[in-house]
């Protein structure tokens, strides 16, 4: 086995990983990113709406809305200065008569994480906004700062910077085992070359795993290390023309921010992520088929918004898995990032809206390793 020095070690290439990665290598630190997959940001990162959170649904001084809110900000400075398509167009939050307290708890909730021009709209306003709105609905949230993007292009500019400035991916590299030592961080690592890595500073940012990957590192951590759990998002396409010009969401629910419709930057239009809690013992790699039958609640939840929603007008599409640190009922949670030693930070829990906070949690990691 060979024998490594390094400086940063991350543990993982989705997206926030990678964001971790670029921004400790535009600080000079001689960075590698450990990739037991065979190409950048193919679970969590990948597979959820492509939106832009405006910081709405998180409470008060929470990780989530603090970084959602500071992320989305970073990220449509990084977006445009980078070229990378996207379209700040908006959303509406709508409610039906009974969920009007409701609405109105989440607009002071936005509010109170810092976000900009939010309104509260009557049903009739909302319908002179969207036409095809349900006559029934009461009462909508306007969030002009919500947007939708090009993630990959975003991910492949995050890989670009960090090889730019020195950094490298290393694929098909899983770690095995590793240990919180005096004189730094020790990692052994699989695949076709193994190696044994001294390390200063260890960034675990391994998504699904990294729980699994915070337990494999021997250290004062692990008495704390939550049980984790996870759900499944289903998507649905949209065939033909969507008549919404914003992305519309329902109130949302302890798992998930509802059964909402997206339009991409391609005009194409999708339905979900539904929320169906895996079993306790659930462990990646994960089966992502769509069950083409979950259609009959996908077209009950739209309906509620969309009347006009056509039969036969949804085909299964793709799938997403959730890490949580929560179980069934439970609120939501947070985002929980753990300083070990000055040597090891472990990010758990990195569910939405991690791809909206990547950029913001990146200069957290570092500002807690500095």
């Amino acid at each position: 086995m060979d024998r490594v020095d390094a400086d940063f070690i991350v543990i993982g290439a989705g997206v926030i990983g990678l964001a971790i990665a670029r921004a400790a290598a535009l600080k000079g630190r001689d960075v590698i990113v450990l990739e037991a997959e065979s190409l950048i940001a193919s679970h969590t990162s990948s597979r959820n709406s492509e939106v832009i959170h405006a910081g709405l649904y998180y409470a008060a001084g929470s990780l989530k809305a603090r970084h959602s809110v500071l992320g989305r900000r970073a990220l449509y400075a990084y977006l445009d200065t980078h070229a990378i398509d996207f379209r700040k167009c908006g959303k509406l939050v709508v409610a039906e008569p009974d969920q009007l307290q409701q609405l109105s708890d989440l607009h002071r909730s936005g509010v109170a994480n810092g976000v900009e021009n939010l309104h509260l709209l009557d049903g009739d306003e909302a319908r002179a906004l969207e036409p095809a709105l349900h006559p029934g609905l009461a009462a909508a949230l306007s969030s002009p700062e919500t947007g939708i993007f090009d993630s990959h292009a975003f991910f492949l500019a995050l890989q670009g910077e960090l090889e730019d400035h020195g950094g490298s991916v290393a694929f098909r590299t899983p770690l095995i085992r590793g240990a919180v030592a005096a004189e730094g961080m020790v990692l052994e690592t699989g695949g076709a070359a193994p190696a044994r890595i001294h390390a200063g500073t260890v960034v675990n940012a391994a998504g699904h795993h990294a729980i699994a990957v915070a337990r494999a590192i021997d250290g004062p951590h692990i008495a704390a290390l939550p049980t984790p759990r996870f759900v499944k998002g289903s998507y649905f396409s949209i065939a033909g023309r969507t008549p919404f010009s914003r992305l519309i969401y329902p109130m949302p629910g302890t798992a998930s921010l509802g059964l909402h419709l997206t339009v991409d930057l391609g005009g194409r239009g999708k339905l979900g992520p539904d929320a169906e809690w895996l079993p306790e013992d659930a462990a990646p790699p994960f089966d992502y088929e769509v069950d083409p039958s979950r259609s009959d609640a996908f077209y009950a939840a739209a309906r509620r918004y969309w009347p006009g929603l056509p039969d036969h007008a949804l085909s299964p599409d793709y799938a997403g898995v959730r890490p949580k640190l929560v179980g069934p009922g439970d609120p939501s949670g947070d985002f929980r990032i753990d300083l070990v030693e000055n040597k090891l930070v472990n990010l758990l829990g990195m569910e939405s809206p991690g791809l909206t906070s990547s950029l913001s949690v990146a200069d957290h990691v570092m500002a807690l390793l500095e």
